[in-house]
């Protein structure tokens, strides 16, 4: 994943920073989410206290385990995606440095990141729904 003489892209670091932040946002997610499941019936009704102090301590112990692990488990991914050649990564986003460092055959490297399929005569289909080509 490092370009000429053991130093990083632009294109590189970009992906990494995209990757970090997909990382962050999603534990952050995971971990409140399970939170929520595990301690919202103790913060959101009259329950016996022994039971309420055991789902908010079990929240709170379990939460950071989530978050860890999804943050590693993510980053693990990527990085096996990176150096294993293959060209999308387990978040969707297209690595165009994977393998011999050529873009793949057929694919155009975008800003955003993403690989377009092969491009009509009028270029490529945008990526949002709803929005066509014309002649689509």
């Amino acid at each position: 994943m490092t370009g000429h003489g053991g130093r990083r892209t632009q294109a590189e670091r970009d992906a990494i920073t995209v990757e970090i932040g997909y990382a962050l946002f999603s534990a952050a997610l995971a971990a409140a989410l399970l939170f929520g499941v595990v301690a919202g019936p103790a913060l959101l009704f009259a329950l016996p206290e022994t039971v309420e102090k055991v789902l908010l301590r079990v929240g709170l112990t379990v939460t950071p385990v989530v978050f860890v692990a999804r943050v590693v488990s993510v980053l693990l991914r990527f990085r096996a995606g990176v150096t294993g050649g293959r060209t999308d990564t387990p978040s969707g986003h297209a690595d165009a440095t994977a393998g011999d460092g050529d873009a793949t055959a057929g694919h155009a490297d975008t800003p955003s990141g993403h690989a377009d399929r092969e491009a009509g005569p009028l270029g490529a289909q945008p990526s949002q729904p709803g929005l066509t080509s014309p002649d689509s």
